[in-house]
């Protein structure tokens, strides 16, 4: 009897010691690795997924160039110019000054009967800024330009309000504007500022007016001065110093969420 019991009591000693060496510490602070404040693409598409439910995208193609789907699936294109992705119907096309890197419109060859091409002529009418309602976007302009190569009486940004209450406010080319920090109170989800230093604002004061506008993503655009086929310098929108940060190369699209 003492032997048995002597040998349960080794298997039981045996059995705790390989429990303590199979655990582990989650929060061991040596695991964790240090991040910036840069977010990823992968990090966007994970936020609050909802199965079944249509989300909306957003392409960036490059320079200013954007492409937004809806959850309805309305195609809407912002200052055409660079990149590819203008296959899709357009139902909507936006045009945030008159010049040429932000009004190739010929690029957009299809276009649904009703499409609508809202310019900055029919944006700021008489010094008004107008807003634009459809069932699937509501597109309000707002102040831009407000430098020597930019008139802010003949240019505008545009917020975009998506029927699932999405945000995304573009700045067009631009200095700081008065208006900026009223934006705020929009919540916008996704903010583009242009930061190319040359005919625009520089990144820091892009990152001055991304701290007025307080959006919940951050995303540099018209970083540099398009020439030569080259619309995107990776190392300078890396340098655009800001919360929330968020980079797009061109040609990716994410879900808006």
């Amino acid at each position: 009897m003492k032997k048995l019991i002597c040998f349960l009591s080794v298997l039981c000693l045996l059995a705790a010691l390989a429990g303590c060496s199979g655990r582990s510490d989650s929060t061991n602070p040596t695991d964790t690795a240090a991040a910036d404040n840069t977010q990823t693409a992968n990090e966007i598409g994970d936020e609050s997924m909802t199965e079944n439910t249509p989300t909306a995208k957003l392409l960036y193609m490059g320079h200013a160039s954007l492409r937004i789907t809806t959850p309805e699936g309305k195609v809407i294109y912002i200052d055409p110019y660079a990149g590819d992705g203008y296959g899709p119907q357009a139902n909507m096309i936006l045009l945030t000054h008159a010049h040429f890197d932000h009004t190739v419109v010929s690029k957009i060859a299809k276009r649904a009967p009703d499409c609508r091409v809202i310019s900055w002529q029919k944006a700021l009418v008489d010094g008004e800024y107008q807003t634009f309602k459809m069932p699937y976007v509501t597109v309000e302009a707002v102040q831009a330009g407000n430098n020597a190569n930019h008139d802010i009486k003949e240019c505008v940004g545009f917020v975009l309000t998506l029927s699932n209450g999405i945000t995304v406010y573009v700045s067009g080319d631009t200095s700081k504007t008065a208006q900026m920090a009223s934006l705020a109170d929009k919540h916008i989800d996704y903010a583009f500022f242009c930061c190319d230093g040359v005919y625009n604002m520089d990144l820091d004061e892009a990152a001055e007016c991304a701290q007025l506008v307080g959006a919940k993503h951050n995303i540099p655009y018209h970083v540099i001065a398009a020439k030569d086929g080259v619309y995107f310098d990776r190392e300078r929108a890396e340098a655009f110093a800001v919360d929330n940060r968020l980079i797009l190369e061109p040609g990716q699209e994410i879900e808006l969420k």
